[in-house]
């Protein structure tokens, strides 16, 4: 059975771009979530495998989404995309418990690698 992912993030052509290379290396896309709230309300219809998400987006920041959805699974995984200049809310979604991140723009093998290690429980 495949890995089941939801994907986050404000921008619809980073989705899209994650979806495919996600989608090439075996995954499966249940959803896709334009900001925070939509995310969390995603999550709890779809119980994905794993969600990437976005640090920065409207309305709920993809940290305000990753305390709510670990608040109602606290074994949810969450890997985080950021740009290279959001270090410290970063370092605040590692310590509220994402799995691991993932810096734009992204590299195939960084994405992969992450999604590896995550379903491994590394």
């Amino acid at each position: 059975m495949s890995t089941r992912v939801l994907v986050v993030d404000d921008a619809k052509f980073m989705r899209h771009m994650l979806k495919n290379m996600l989608t090439e290396a075996g995954y499966e896309i249940v959803g896709e979530a334009g900001d925070g709230n939509e995310a969390i309300e995603m999550y709890a219809q779809l119980k994905p495998d794993i969600v990437t998400m976005d640090i920065v987006m409207p309305t709920v920041s993809g940290i305000e989404a990753l305390k709510a959805i670990r608040a109602s699974d606290p074994n949810a995984k969450i890997i985080m995309i950021s740009a290279i200049d959001q270090r410290e809310p970063l370092m605040e979604a590692l310590k509220l418990g994402a799995a691991d991140y993932v810096v734009k723009p992204f590299e195939k093998d960084r994405v992969e690698e992450a999604m590896g290690r995550v379903m491994c429980g590394a």
